[in-house]
């Protein structure tokens, strides 16, 4: 079948630039074979407030047995604190109520017997004895605050023994005008034996809880016999 010249054959492989006919009409471009398009992209949506989500439905549990209630346990009641007895210990206490005193030695030299007094009666104190207590008997040589107070005359030296305000120091041979009391401290230390026999016995009838004597041993024994 002819061609009609108005209409020129198209070669859908042959692509690339127009061609001119014999007539001289250009010839119209050939349009590329039509494909799949591609899909159009999403709108952005326009952003609102979020929706609340519904609740989930819940199931109503089934009544059952009620759970015992925990009763509180009951506190201990506190413990009554401690107490020290103002004499000292138990021990010493009890001497005193019975009427017979206890009987303590510190072993030390005739030099260091003074020191060991002191030591002994720091310890009182610290124990919870009361200075007006406490006497101090030396057989030697007095001690320092004895010899100092007696410097202002016999009386206002005694005077201080009778308010029984502190802890009263006086040699063995004034013991027989010594008042009796709760703890007696004697240091043994004098050179003479004989002074150590006379004093220990004297303090140990003034001493009304505990006699605790400061010396050499031997000497100590000697003097107060097994009672030791």
């Amino acid at each position: 079948m002819p061609l009609i010249p108005e209409e020129p054959q198209i070669h859908e492989s042959a692509q690339g630039p127009r061609a001119t006919p014999a007539n001289g009409r250009t010839a119209p471009t050939p349009r590329p074979v039509p494909g799949p398009r591609p899909a159009a992209p999403p709108r952005p949506g326009r952003p609102g407030p979020p929706r609340p989500t519904p609740p989930a439905q819940r199931t109503p549990a089934k009544p059952g047995p009620a759970a015992p209630t925990a009763t509180p346990a009951a506190k201990p009641a506190p413990a009554a604190p401690a107490t020290v007895p103002a004499q000292g210990s138990a021990r010493a206490a009890a001497s005193e109520s019975a009427g017979t005193p206890q009987i303590q030695l510190i072993p030390a030299s005739a030099d260091g017997a003074l020191d060991a007094a002191e030591e002994a009666v720091d310890l009182l104190l610290d124990s919870g004895r009361q200075p007006g207590e406490i006497l101090v008997i030396t057989t030697g040589d007095p001690h320092p605050w004895a010899a100092h107070e007696l410097s202002f005359g016999a009386d206002a030296y005694w005077a201080q023994h009778d308010a029984r305000d502190d802890v009263f120091y006086a040699a063995a041979a004034d013991i027989a005008r010594a008042g009796s009391r709760s703890v007696v401290v004697v240091a043994v230390n004098g050179d003479s034996d004989n002074e150590a026999v006379t004093a220990l016995p004297l303090a140990l009838s003034r001493a009304g809880a505990l006699l605790i004597v400061c010396g050499d041993p031997q000497r100590i024994n000697s003097a107060l016999g097994a009672g030791v």
